[in-house]
């Protein structure tokens, strides 16, 4: 029998809950939300990019600060992907809402790259798409919020979706990320959001082999690095914006009759999206159903719509974003799409509804 794909638990224990529950307060401390979180005067809510829950736990031994704090296992968003989880945590609201779907968006007849706001038929998209209008959702419920993230996304479109109205503070090396968080919790920052992404880069080009087993013990010094900087009773968060799964070279490629009946794709190699072509989409969704549900859950968008994958609310904009039929990658496999050029042989992926993909960490220590 085949296992179902893990769904976000948006109305619980969810990266889309967290920064709600943490600006609007509540009546009462969420069950998932762990007690010293909750408690604290000031929080530093450090995202560490593709951190899997499944990962931790098989890797307790090398990351002995992580292991050793509260906390345990909630659900990222759908797809299972930094340009759709980023968005999700900071807004608090689910893909359906913000409208950041994928890490690849179909736009006006092309395809928006999400990460360098760079639509497929060229160029820069920051002028024809303004990122608040692409996501009008604003950041941080509104709320004057310091963003300790990395120098070289300050310009970017992907920046202003998800930290629009935030103050910058970036930072060029890892170490930085101690010293901004340090010096903004002891100057009496209720909030402080940080962005470390080492564990995501080091997965894709090195898949999860060795140098990945060097950078969670890394990033295990950093978290314990900025544990020991912060004020006293300021509350570290660490969550993660999804898992990762060890694909190599199991690359498929889609099948001639597949593509006959494909307009264009979008989504990623583990969420893929295929956009029929006038009057094909149920024949799409027949021919990819017996070609491919061995390796991937085949759905069509109305089944994804209904079964509220991406949130209970769908906005318009969003709805027009999907495609009609979705290869999600259930085995460690990848849905090559000749078109995405940044689709480089990647060895770690994500983007699926596994659970190595959807359960992510949310732990808390203070100092």
């Amino acid at each position: 029998m085949v296992e179902p794909p893990v769904l976000p638990d948006y109305s619980g224990a969810s990266i889309s809950g967290i920064v709600p529950a943490l600006i609007a307060r509540p009546p009462q401390r969420p069950s998932w939300m762990p007690h010293q979180a909750w408690e604290a005067d000031r929080i530093v809510l450090l995202v560490l990019d593709g951190l899997g829950w499944e990962q931790l736990e098989a890797h307790a031994e090398l990351m002995p600060t992580l292991s050793s704090l509260a906390g345990g296992p909630i659900t990222s968003v759908c797809p299972s992907t930094t340009a759709t989880a980023l968005p999700s945590i900071t807004t608090g609201t689910a893909p359906g809402e913000h409208g950041l779907v994928g890490y690849r968006i179909a736009d006006s007849g092309s395809v928006l790259n999400v990460l360098r706001w760079r639509h497929d038929s060229g160029g820069d998209a920051r002028q024809r798409v303004p990122a608040d209008d692409f996501q009008p959702i604003p950041p941080f419920l509104g709320v004057d919020v310091p963003a300790i993230t990395k120098a070289e996304f300050g310009s970017t479109g992907f920046t202003d979706a998800h930290l629009r109205g935030a103050r910058w503070c970036p930072w060029a090396v890892p170490s930085s990320i101690v010293t901004r968080t340090a010096e903004l919790s002891r100057a009496g920052e209720r909030l402080v959001y940080a962005y470390y992404d080492g564990i995501d880069k080091v997965a894709h080009f090195e898949g999860l082999g060795e140098a990945y087993r060097d950078e969670l013990r890394f990033t295990d010094h950093l978290v314990g690095a900025v544990l020991e900087a912060v004020a006293p009773g300021t509350a570290v968060i660490v969550i993660a914006d999804h898992g990762q799964v060890h694909v190599g070279d199991n690359n498929v490629y889609l099948a001639p009759e597949v593509l006959a009946a494909t307009s264009f794709q979008s989504g990623e190699a583990r969420f893929r999206w295929l956009h029929a072509r006038s009057g094909r989409a149920a024949d799409l969704l027949e021919t990819c159903t017996g070609m491919y549900s061995d390796v991937a859950w085949v759905a069509s968008v109305e089944q994804i719509v209904d079964e509220g994958w991406f949130g209970a609310h769908l906005s318009s904009a969003a709805r027009r974003r999907l495609g009609d039929v979705a290869l999600v990658a259930r085995e460690p496999v990848a849905f090559d799409d000749p078109a995405d050029g940044g689709n480089i042989e990647l060895i770690g992926r994500h983007g699926g509804l596994t659970s190595a993909e959807m359960y992510v960490p949310l732990l808390v220590g203070v100092r």
